[in-house]
């Protein structure tokens, strides 16, 4: 089963798996549960990705991602991919946390925690780590998820060495 709630600070309907239920035990107000969240370690970080990544939509790639990000005051925001049969429309989790956590007018970054169904190691790609940049510095840390609570940190700066960003815009409009 599942069970329902609506959320006053992410403004929307959100859905926890019974296996979360059974975690947290039952109870008549869940909003507590749902992000944003405040996580107090880099597990729980990682645990949220985890947690996100149950809802994933994918029937086509049958590879689920789930991705905690969390904002510069401590708030997490939690996603999923959600995947479409064009591809190009599908939504990666890291985007869909991102976009939720600008939604609510946060605009600075300084963690995000990357899991998937098989616990691989998954990195942003390098669109999403394009959209982080966007909104973090190059020392934002991206945590990934080995499995076995064995987890590969790097910082933004390694993975996406040269972003665009809008010095590079202004940079090359300056030039013409």
């Amino acid at each position: 089963g599942e069970c329902r709630a609506v959320s006053g600070e992410c403004r929307a309907v959100s859905v926890v798996p019974q296996q979360t239920v059974d975690r947290i035990g039952p109870s008549s107000d869940l909003t507590t549960y749902f992000s944003p969240r405040r996580y107090t370690s880099m597990d729980s970080l990682v645990e949220a990705a985890r947690d996100a990544l149950v809802d994933a939509y994918v029937p086509y790639s049958e590879y689920r991602v789930g991705a905690a990000l969390r904002t510069a005051d401590g708030t997490v925001y939690t996603g999923c991919n959600v995947e479409n049969a064009n591809y190009s429309n599908t939504l990666h989790a890291e985007e869909v946390a991102v976009a939720q956590a600008v939604a609510d007018g946060h605009r600075g970054f300084d963690r995000i925690a990357v899991s998937s169904g098989v616990r691989d190691g998954v990195t942003p790609c390098g669109m999403c780590r394009q959209t982080l940049a966007e909104f973090a510095t190059d020392d934002l840390v991206v945590v990934c998820d080995d499995g076995d609570g064995a987890v590969t940190t790097y910082t933004l700066g390694d993975l996406l060495p040269a972003s665009i960003s809008e010095s590079t815009l202004t940079e090359a409009a300056d030039d013409r």
